[in-house]
């Protein structure tokens, strides 16, 4: 299922006749979603302040489009981004501009959490970036809902510039959560900007970088409902116990993921092997050790026994975001990525920076030297 252009969040394993069957299925739903409009074009002075209840996110405000018989679902202020219903394929409506209702049942609630994912990932990357969308293009992200039926996942697909939530088993289980909704919308930006590759350790940069910023877009979206850490995936409750996918601090607290590098790292699924840059985006923001962040206790080792104190996520972050649209390419590997980083970090703060020095610092610990 994890295949350039579409990628999950989760770690799935599909057959080649399920993944000849999610290629066409992609393939459909891309041609009908590009085909869509659900209502005339917004004007420019259309946009109008609603608010909505989603499933995760709670209660939370929503740009939406005025006509003249009811409210669209898409953000005239975002590019256009909007949300469709993957089974009617038009753009969710609303009569008095309050959506949803929190629970799964209810079509729209659903349709809250994917919106507000999508503006909050707008948000952020204009905000921190002066990035205009996926492709800098200030085209929006179009959101589709209720994808297929029982269908247990989420996916990018950059053929149709969307991504698909599936509502799960029973389609009783949304996975409309914030940070898979960025998580996968990142997915995006990193094809439009580095190329990475989708196996070994090319792969597994792509999953860290669609993983910080997720986290990225959770913090600065700071909604009650979702209070931001360095946990992926944690609402939708994929593993059936209430643990998260995977953990920043210690990704081996999922009992797959690796701490540190080494040798076999490109041969295991790239959201495992993602966790080694995971881990170091922790140390180089947060640093090492016990510590609370939010209400939520961390403790981050390191493979040489290094004290590290972090420089912030903001800074980790921008660092992070040059080495992606500057310094990666599509086969780039970790080593390839300690020196991009290395530089990226003397371009913005100097040569013989502490944020240089901590980031050469920050990989050390997780054994890329």
């Amino acid at each position: 299922m994890d295949r350039q252009g579409n990628r999950s969040a989760r770690r799935t394993h599909t057959t080649g006749r399920g993944r000849a069957a999610l290629a066409a299925a992609v393939l459909t739903v891309s041609a009908t979603v590009a085909g869509l409009t659900g209502a005339p074009p917004a004007a420019a002075d259309s946009p109008a302040l609603g608010s909505g209840t989603g499933v995760f996110d709670g209660k939370v405000p929503l740009t939406t489009t005025k006509t003249a018989t009811s409210y669209l679902l898409q953000d005239p202020t975002r590019g256009n981004t909007d949300t469709v219903d993957g089974q009617t394929h038009a753009i969710l409506t609303d009569a008095d501009n309050v959506w949803g209702n929190g629970l799964p049942t209810n079509r729209q609630s659903v349709g809250v959490d994917a919106q507000f994912a999508a503006a909050s990932v707008w948000d952020y990357y204009k905000s921190s970036f002066n990035r205009l969308g996926v492709r800098n293009d200030g085209k929006g992200v179009r959101s589709v809902v209720h994808y297929g039926s029982n269908y247990p996942n989420v996916f990018w697909s950059d053929a149709c510039g969307c991504i698909n939530y599936g509502d799960g088993p029973g389609n009783a289980h949304p996975l409309t959560a914030l940070d898979i909704g960025a998580h996968e919308i990142t997915h995006g930006v990193t094809s439009a900007t580095a190329g990475l590759g989708y196996s070994g350790e090319p792969g597994a940069l792509n999953e860290a970088t669609s993983d910080i910023f997720a986290t990225m877009v959770e913090f600065h979206a700071n909604i009650p409902a979702d209070v931001p850490d360095y946990f992926i995936g944690e609402k939708p409750d994929f593993n059936g116990n209430g643990t998260p996918l995977r953990y920043m601090d210690r990704p081996s607290r999922d009992g797959v993921s690796p701490d540190y590098w080494s040798p076999s790292l490109p041969t295991l699924d790239p959201h495992y092997g993602s966790g080694v840059a995971n881990h170091f985006f922790f140390l180089l923001a947060e640093g090492s050790g016990p510590r609370v962040i939010n209400g939520i206790s961390y403790d981050s080792p390191t493979v040489n026994g290094a004290k590290l104190l972090g420089i912030g996520r903001t800074k980790a972050a921008a660092i992070w975001y040059r080495t992606l649209t500057q310094y990666l390419t599509p086969n780039a590997n970790y080593r390839a990525a300690r020196t991009a980083t290395i530089a990226a970090a003397r371009d913005l703060y100097g040569t013989t920076s502490p944020a240089a020095a901590a980031v050469a610092a920050a990989w050390s610990a997780v054994n890329v030297n």
